[in-house]
């Protein structure tokens, strides 16, 4: 299993050129059976994530060309789908594979879906996916470990007034997919507005879809019998381009972040900049500066956008184990989200949980370099980052949870002068 070594206490200094959205992608791969056209996708980023969606969609029949064109970009051709099955070998590897389960059921009438797996951070309920459905007309059944949803007589959906009881991002657009093949008109109201599902509508809309209400948090999906192709370039990874500005800042050094929009990341920036990290908008990104800069802790609250997002959690509360003062970081979206405070507490920083939703991060003036272990993606590059900023060498088991969500993890942080390599060992 491979590990990351990082000989830290260097500042970091250069570029970083941020990758198509892992969370963008995944939805934007389901959408593709919704269409008896071909979907071309650019941007998509190359990680284990988008893997385990491409094999998830050939075993139900999509045909996949990789292309050349602007870069490299994905076809996917859905006219011959002979399977309606998500096996759980494969969902059980990422939560995502429930995406799957609206567009089926939308274009062919009936599904049959595992129940999914996914990160370890906590109980992720498919019921509002359900639910939703439930009201569009379907039957849904569980039976062992798997859903099994049938369209009402006819074969389609049908359009109904659905109102989230929280939010919900994987939810929003599962149904929102279905919504636009069912018989009549939709409302989607407490809907996720990320990027990302913002990012799905504005491709949707593409293929011929009737969405308005673009970037809200009510959707209205007049659907339609059929939708068309259609060509879409992946929105930037607002998390990872997060990650790399607060590594930046915990290494006392200097990122320039190529290819991502501040406005994704406003909370995140705010925060950083109350803590005294210079935030600089430029006509390709931004950048991230804490040369000489004193900082100083902050406290904040994760919360659906355009909150502070629960998936830079970890990697803030590693920048702030660095700076004087005393924060709090709360966690709202997800009870099991302080396990990197174990590992991060193994490297010397002084943080206290106080179950089941808050931590209190008291700045150290140096973090230790330790023997650490990843128990989820974004735990992974938090303890990354403290790697960075920690003085001696740092070892970073269980990567495998880092190459669902980083593309060329290693090569980027070299680039900026970071001393990490990959360990495989058989």
């Amino acid at each position: 299993m491979d590990k990351i070594k990082i000989h830290g206490g260097i500042p970091l200094d250069g570029k970083v050129r941020i990758s198509g959205a892992k969370n963008a992608a995944l939805p934007l791969m389901a959408a593709t059976l919704l269409t008896d056209e071909t979907l071309t996708l650019k941007n998509l980023p190359s990680l284990a994530d988008i893997t385990t969606m491409t094999a998830l969609l050939a075993q139900h029949g999509v045909k996949l060309t990789m292309t050349d064109e602007d870069g490299g970009a994905l076809i996917f051709d859905s006219r011959h789908i002979f399977n309606l099955k998500a096996p759980y070998d494969i969902v059980r590897k990422m939560r995502a594979s429930m995406l799957v389960l609206g567009p089926l059921v939308a274009r062919y009438g009936k599904a049959k879906v595992s129940l999914p797996g996914g990160c370890a951070i906590g109980t992720r309920p498919v019921d509002m996916h359900l639910s939703a459905l439930q009201k569009m007309g379907a039957d849904i059944q569980i039976k062992e470990g798997y859903i099994i949803a049938y369209a009402p007589a006819g074969g389609r959906l049908r359009g109904a007034d659905i109102t989230f009881p929280k939010v919900t991002v994987g939810g929003t657009e599962d149904i929102l997919m279905a919504a636009t093949l069912a018989d009549g008109q939709t409302i989607l109201r407490n809907a996720a507005c990320e990027p990302e599902v913002t990012d799905l509508v504005e491709c949707l809309v593409k293929m011929g879809a009737d969405i308005s209400g673009i970037g809200s948090n009510t959707l209205v999906i007049n659907g339609t019998e059929r939708l068309h192709g259609a060509v879409h370039r992946v929105v930037a990874d607002r998390i990872e381009a997060a990650s790399y500005a607060l590594a930046a800042a915990a290494t006392r050094g200097r990122v320039e972040i190529v290819g991502a929009s501040l406005n994704h990341l406003a909370a995140v920036a705010r925060a950083m900049i109350d803590c005294g990290v210079s935030i600089t908008e430029t006509e390709t990104g931004f950048i991230a500066d804490a040369r000489d800069a004193y900082l100083i802790g902050t406290d904040i609250m994760t919360e659906p956008y355009p909150g502070f997002p629960t998936d830079v959690q970890a990697q803030m509360t590693a920048f702030l184990a660095t700076v004087g003062g005393a924060s709090l970081v709360t966690e709202s979206i997800f009870e099991n989200r302080f396990m990197h405070v174990p590992e991060l507490v193994r490297m010397g920083a002084n943080i206290t949980v106080h179950a089941p939703s808050s931590a209190i991060i008291r700045g150290v003036q140096k973090l230790s370099g330790a023997e650490v272990m990843a128990t989820d993606l974004r735990a992974s590059m938090g303890l990354v980052l403290a790697g960075l900023a920690a003085e001696g060498t740092t070892t970073v088991n269980r990567v495998y949870h880092l190459d669902r969500g980083y593309e060329h993890l290693e090569e980027k942080l070299t680039a900026c002068g970071a001393q990490i390599e990959r360990i495989s060992e058989e």
